[in-house]
Parts: C-alpha cells; structure tokens; sequence
C-alpha cells in the first residue's frame, strides 16, 4: 500500500512536468518496466531512486512524499 501512495504522487509529478514515462525513466536511468512497477505500486522505490526522482522534478521528497506519510 504504501508503495502505491508513492507511485501515484511521483506518477502526478512526472505528468505534471511533462514527462513521459520513457522520457522520466531515461533521465532518472531506469528502465520504463521499473518505473512503471513503481508508479502503479507493486514495487516500493528505493531511497535512491526517490531522491533522483526529486532531482529531476526540481521538488523536494517532502513534496513528493504522500500526504498521510507526512
């Protein structure tokens, strides 16, 4: 569960920046399968890879961190 709570607030931000999944999983070097694991919740995303996903979208992990993990 929680992993979905990720995957949807770092899906919301990649759209809202205007990545697509194959443009996102090249600039974070990942491959689309994994990303795409993560964004739909059945892979829980490593410290590192939060932290590159944050780089990238010029957000703090506060800001991509769910609501109720707050």
């Amino acid at each position: 569960m929680e992993g979905e709570k990720w995957g949807r607030r770092i899906r919301a931000f990649r759209k809202l920046k205007g990545y697509t999944q194959e443009g996102f999983a090249r600039e974070i070097g990942v491959s689309v399968s994994l990303l795409g694991e993560v964004e739909r919740g059945n892979r829980n995303p490593s410290e590192a890879f939060l932290l590159e996903v944050a780089e990238t979208l010029h957000v703090s992990i506060e800001e991509l961190q769910p609501p109720e993990d707050k």
